[in-house]
């Protein structure tokens, strides 16, 4: 059991020195308080090596036994939400698969996935992607654990061109700028409008922005749509009349 955080100021408990066969358990503990620490402060800046291992109960060099520093403790703590967001988006590809989709249909599968994911569990995705991580050497940055999910957007990319596709983007930058206009979508969502209900809203801009860069073979480049009868349209629009509808009235009240 972990160790109760200590009051600022208030000296650590020290725990015992684990048996052998326990370092395991200590590992898990320490990612524990990691997690902990992230929701509490909301910002890698205050985590240190020491404060961990005050809210753990353990002298801080006892846990450069398990991380060689800083940043390898947080990504390992992250690792478990991007392992289980890429696993989420290969089930969906793999159900796809099964019910016959072409290669379009199943990486749009995984977007849904991944949008529904950041609109359904947003404080695990602001501690992915909305949290500011340590700043590390661009040779290490590769083995950062967002790379499990990344690979998920460029395999399906990669399987689509491979099977005559036309993309409108090299792979790499096609599958880089989809998942930034994914993350930029549901950042956007989780700052202006948390507890509104904008699935719909996600998903249709997340369809029109994977649609402007891939094209099934042999298919012309789709025609924008009518306005008039696009749902996302029709969901911006309500937005922005909510939004201006307490301005107008205040204008009126002043007449």
């Amino acid at each position: 059991m972990c160790a109760q955080p200590t009051e600022p100021g208030q000296p650590a408990t020290e725990r015992a020195r684990s048996r052998k066969g326990e370092g395991e358990r200590l590992r898990g503990e320490i990612l524990d308080a990691v997690n902990r620490l992230l929701v509490e402060w909301g910002s890698t800046e205050k985590l240190t090596i020491r404060a961990v291992a005050k809210e753990v109960g353990v002298s801080a060099p006892s846990l450069y036994l398990h991380f060689s520093d800083k940043t390898e403790m947080i990504w390992e703590a992250l690792a478990d939400k991007y392992r289980d967001l890429a696993d989420q988006m290969r089930a969906a590809d793999g159900t796809a698969r099964v019910e016959g989709a072409d290669l379009l249909a199943r990486l749009r599968a995984q977007v849904h996935t991944y949008c529904r994911f950041a609109l359904r569990a947003p404080g695990q995705y602001r501690l992915m992607y909305e949290m500011r991580q340590p700043a590390v050497d661009a040779d290490r940055i590769g083995r950062h654990p967002a790379r499990l999910v990344s690979e998920r957007f460029r395999e399906a990319v990669t399987r689509c061109k491979n099977d005559g596709y036309a993309l409108t983007l090299p792979v790499e930058q096609l599958a880089q700028t989809l998942w930034a206009g994914l993350h930029g979508n549901v950042a956007l969502t989780h700052s202006l409008f948390p507890h509104a209900s904008a699935e719909q809203l996600v998903l249709g801009l997340a369809d029109g922005l994977l649609d402007s860069m891939i094209h099934a073979p042999g298919t012309e480049i789709r025609k924008v749509p009518d306005e008039e009868n696009s749902a996302v349209v029709t969901a911006i629009r309500t937005i922005l009349s909510t939004a201006e509808a307490p301005e107008q009235s205040d204008a009126a009240a002043g007449r």
